[in-house]
């Protein structure tokens, strides 16, 4: 038997759902549409999800090296600026004041950055990481 109404996604769905109470007459045709329109719904479903999918390979395997490189690059870039923090840690052994003026002077510029771009880099971590991990797995993963 087909998935009741209520799992059905959207209001459109909904709506869909009473029309089929109304224009059909016996239990066994109320069935069958709602078993079409639940076919319909995820084959729309799909179809987004493949181009969405596509967009996202086209970009993998463009040319332009930033186009495929962007978000390793965004990564690299945050390394490189957590391995620096590190250094200045290091240099502050022979010149604490200087490196407590410039970690000062750092924490205010990182306390600039808005929070939500801290939310934007930790989703594009972990989204970034988390696909190439399951493409690995996959087989796919170089």
């Amino acid at each position: 038997m087909p998935a009741p109404l209520a799992l059905l996604a959207g209001p459109l769905m909904d709506v869909a759902g009473k029309l089929i109470d109304k224009l059909f007459q016996t239990d066994e045709e109320k069935a069958e549409a709602r078993v079409r329109l639940l076919k319909a719904e995820q084959a729309g479903e799909l179809e987004e999800l493949r181009l969405a999918m596509g967009a996202i390979l086209a970009d993998a395997q463009s040319g332009d090296p930033w186009t495929s490189r962007a978000r390793p690059t965004f990564l690299y870039v945050m390394y490189a600026v957590i391995g620096l923090c590190f250094a200045g840690g290091i240099v502050g052994i022979w010149w604490p004041g200087q490196v407590t003026a410039a970690a000062e002077n750092i924490a205010n510029l990182l306390a600039a950055i808005p929070e939500s771009l801290w939310w934007l880099f930790g989703a594009g971590y972990l989204g970034y990481t988390g696909a190439r991990s399951f493409d690995k797995w996959r087989g796919g993963g170089r």
